[in-house]
């Protein structure tokens, strides 16, 4: 029996989605019947590409570095070339820490630019074939520096706030045209960025004692809502940016 929920058979770009927070996407997608391309300077690990084949999902990795601007014109060509996407999700990112008087310039270009121009510029690659066939699923990966300014980390909180914005102004343009452009926001995540932080007892404590839900989240946190924003049922959300974040920002 079909369901608003089932999203199997559909393809997904995931831009990061190798590892991390990209990497639990990929893996709810491809739980959930999805093919997905991975776009990635490193391949997913050896184990989701063991998984996918033992369950007969397809699973492609294309090496992108998305600071390269002419790299993701030719890498969308080729695969908009073979077949449909039905779903995007702008995942890849990075960060750099820097007092905001000692901040370098092309430390903040380049977070700027992964972070925000790359978005866009995949938006418009994948988005237009959605707005002419009148339907399809863009899903990008803002912040908890969406909504707060962080401290040290200026160029990151400026690059997740510009998310939030170009996922609404894109869904204003967008959703007459039946395609959903929303946004997620992680807490406090348990990935790899932040190894650091779960490490140090003292930091980690102080930011258990502000998440509701009493633990930090994961890629599997993600990857579920990411899945229901791909799915039929979420067809009447659009522009949101939708924090899964164990309650943090209500505290």
């Amino acid at each position: 029996m079909s369901s608003a929920f089932d999203i199997a058979g559909q393809t997904a770009v995931v831009t990061g989605g190798g590892r991390g927070l990209g990497l639990g996407i990929t893996t709810a997608l491809l739980d959930a019947g999805v093919a997905v391309h991975v776009l990635s300077r490193r391949p997913p690990d050896e184990r989701i590409i063991e998984q996918a084949a033992e369950n007969g999902r397809r699973l492609v990795h294309h090496e992108l570095d998305l600071s390269d601007r002419a790299a993701l014109p030719r890498l969308a060509e080729r695969i908009l070339a073979d077949e449909e996407i039905d779903i995007l999700v702008n995942n890849a990112g990075t960060q750099e820490r820097h007092p905001a008087v000692e901040f370098p310039l092309e430390s903040f270009d380049r977070v700027i630019d992964i972070n925000l121009r790359s978005v866009f510029q995949a938006c418009q690659l994948f988005g237009a074939p959605m707005v002419e066939r009148g339907r399809g699923k863009i899903i990008n990966i803002a912040s908890m520096l969406s909504f707060q300014g962080g401290l040290n980390v200026s160029a990151y909180a400026a690059s997740k706030g510009g998310v939030a914005q170009l996922t609404k102004a894109l869904c204003n343009e967008w959703a007459p045209s039946g395609v959903n452009v929303n946004a997620i926001a992680p807490g406090y995540m348990d990935t790899e960025m932040n190894t650091a932080l779960v490490a140090d007892p003292v930091r980690s404590e102080q930011i258990m004692v502000r998440i509701p839900a009493a633990r930090w989240g994961n890629g599997e946190d993600i990857g579920n809502v990411a899945v229901f924003l791909a799915s039929g049922a979420a067809d009447y959300i659009h522009g949101q940016i939708i924090a899964v974040d164990g309650g943090w920002l209500a505290r």
